[in-house]
């Protein structure tokens, strides 16, 4: 297992750490630590650098400056003692297509030095509802299926830390549900779990989240209190045509923001007075029929999208 420490160690300490390709910056001076046992969600869109983060600290990737240290060890020196302690679960599915999904996961039961009876007790609940198929190819499977059967194997080792690079995208609505459960039931065996999504719908089932743009680090915090940094009054509103709306809505002089959601759109004023709604909507009226304007609680995209806008 990995060096212990102190009990009260955190998982994952990150300090000032900046990777680079060439002239492009995917992180740039990022810090936070995640603790022991929880599930510590990394949020942001495709290119914001959670990729490189996490292949960072799964030490398949040095940093140019700073430090990682994945419970007591030091990715660069103990990188083996990382590696034999982390289930790594890739965005892309990584396994063998060939093989079947027994033999896959053999195979990494047999590089970690274990057996699938040993930690069978830590799969069961995942890996039963692949079973009836073992013998399939694994490139034969659907993609919820993929997603069980990569789970089991970064876990078929008794990991002390999962590390999920976007394991949902371009899984169906049900699949994900269930593999969040299932991430819920491992934080409850004691795992540490690091994961990352484009989904803001998923950032909820997180402890904490890190909310990342560019490589840099724009807000931590527990999803409740991350959505209470956005201070202004979140309106709603919708009408035809929408493209019309939304153009009309950002040319109006106390507008603030103003992004698509959906089958609304979502705004907030600068400097809000009690009429400032009722001057809007006299504002677009004359373009746009059937307006409706409602208050909403903010989300975690709004607050995402405020502090892009800041």
């Amino acid at each position: 297992k990995l060096n212990s420490g102190k009990m009260n160690e955190p998982a994952i300490v990150i300090e000032n750490v900046s990777k680079s390709y060439g002239k492009t910056m995917a992180l740039s001076s990022v810090n936070f630590s995640v603790n022991k046992g929880e599930i510590f969600g990394i949020i942001g869109p495709d290119g914001a650098g959670k990729t490189t983060l996490f292949r960072l600290i799964t030490t398949l990737l040095i940093p140019d400056t700073g430090k990682i240290t994945v419970i007591g060890n030091d990715t660069i020196t103990d990188y083996k003692n990382i590696r034999k302690n982390t289930g790594y679960m890739p965005g892309r599915f990584s396994l063998y297509q060939d093989l079947t999904v027994e033999e896959n996961l053999n195979f990494y039961a047999t590089a970690f030095g274990t057996t699938i009876e040993e930690n069978y007790f830590l799969i069961k609940d995942i890996y039963s509802q692949i079973e009836p198929y073992k013998n399939r190819p694994a490139g034969k499977l659907s993609g919820g299926m993929k997603q069980k059967l990569a789970l089991s194997c970064a876990l078929i080792h008794k990991p002390d830390l999962l590390v999920l690079d976007e394991p949902t995208t371009g899984v169906d609505a049900v699949s994900r549900k269930e593999f969040w459960e299932m991430l819920r039931k491992l934080k409850e065996s004691g795992i540490t779990i690091l994961v990352s999504t484009p989904y803001m719908d998923e950032a909820t089932l997180c402890d904490r989240i890190a909310l990342i743009q560019n490589g840099k680090i724009m807000a931590i915090d527990s999803p409740e209190k991350i959505t209470q940094l956005f201070t202004k009054t979140l309106y709603a509103i919708k009408g035809n045509p929408m493209n019309l709306l939304l153009k009309n809505i950002r040319n109006f002089p106390e507008i603030h923001s103003a992004f698509l959601f959906g089958q609304t759109i979502h705004i907030s004023f600068a400097n809000e007075r009690p009429d400032t709604k009722d001057v809007l909507v006299n504002y677009i009226s004359k373009d746009i029929a059937n307006i409706e304007i409602f208050k909403i609680d903010p989300s975690i995209e709004d607050c995402f999208m405020e502090l892009m806008t800041n």
